[in-house]
């Protein structure tokens, strides 16, 4: 077999690749695919014409952070508005020091059974 030929680069692009294939045989829990990460970012990828109008680099940083808290507040099965209404309250008021309470993962534990309601609700 010549190494030009397409079955002998498919045979050494999967040979150089054999480590992180073999992670799967020995971690059954790992997923086999990245769908779950395609569809969080999907809507993103979707909309990316509309967030030419962020209007600057900064608006385009904080539209990015928001949702960032949106697709981390899925994954950790927490309502993303209840949360927000939640910390942008709780913030004001909330250590400086004890700041990673606020992230989704934390919070669901520490505040998510009783959250903040806001007084204008929709």
């Amino acid at each position: 077999m010549l190494p030009s030929s397409p079955f002998t680069k498919a045979i050494s692009y999967c040979l150089e690749r054999e480590s992180g294939l073999r992670v799967f045989l020995a971690n059954p829990d790992l997923p086999v695919d990245t769908n779950h990460v395609e569809r969080q970012i999907r809507p993103i990828v979707v909309g990316r014409k509309n967030w030419l109008f962020c209007f600057s680099e900064a608006g385009a940083e904080h539209a990015g952070i928001i949702f960032s808290l949106i697709a981390t507040c899925k994954l950790h099965n927490v309502d993303p508005y209840t949360y927000l209404v939640d910390v942008l309250q709780r913030v004001q008021t909330h250590s400086s020091s004890k700041i990673e309470e606020l992230t989704p993962r934390l919070w669901k534990q520490n505040f998510g059974q009783n959250p903040m309601r806001s007084d204008v609700d929709l």
